[in-house]
């Protein structure tokens, strides 16, 4: 059992073995080259990063003597004479000071309704004005304010912002100040 062998075969493995060896003794001569370029540049990269903080202290230094250093030379600087100013005579403003609003302490939710029914029976109001006259959290009144416009006790100004709330019909008899409609 022979087998047959073509001498094209054997020279390609031959020619394949000879280019592998060939590589591997190129790469084993540029390595070193390669590896030395990169510590050189580490190298370098060190030198620039020792004379740029050299310069940086040098910098300092100087700054700092200069600062020490008396000036040669008293620095004259001419401060203009201040105008003469007309006084004119002073206007009084009167300001007219709005007592603030008696607040409700520890009131539960039904006289705290009513209250605010009251309070906007005078004028509309803003959710904020409402909060900072009863006294309770931005949460708490505007909490209370929709729950008074679900049940159609106030009615809200869509067209102001913030809303400015206003008592209904139903408000007013709600709090006794309208007497309920006979049929």
């Amino acid at each position: 059992m022979l087998v047959d062998i073509d001498a094209g075969m054997i020279l390609s493995v031959i020619a394949s073995f000879v280019i592998g060896l060939a590589s591997i003794v190129i790469y084993n001569k540029i390595k070193p080259r390669l590896s030395s370029q990169t510590n050189d540049l580490k190298i370098l990269l060190e030198r620039v990063q020792y004379y740029e903080n050299l310069l940086i202290d040098m910098k300092i230094r100087l700054d700092s003597f200069e600062l020490t250093k008396e000036p040669e030379e008293p620095i004259q600087a001419q401060i203009p004479k201040p105008r003469e100013q007309k006084k004119e005579p002073e206007v009084v403003v009167q300001v007219k000071e709005e007592k603030p609003r008696e607040r409700i302490q520890n009131m539960n939710f039904g006289s705290a309704t009513e209250y605010v029914l009251r309070l906007i029976t005078e004028k509309p109001m803003t959710s904020r004005d409402i909060q900072v006259t009863i006294g309770r959290t931005r949460e708490h009144t505007s909490r209370m304010m929709k729950k008074l416009f679900e049940e159609g006790l106030v009615e809200r100004d869509m067209q102001t912002k913030p809303f400015t709330y206003k008592i209904t019909e139903k408000g007013l008899v709600r709090i006794g100040t309208l007497k309920t409609p006979t049929p």
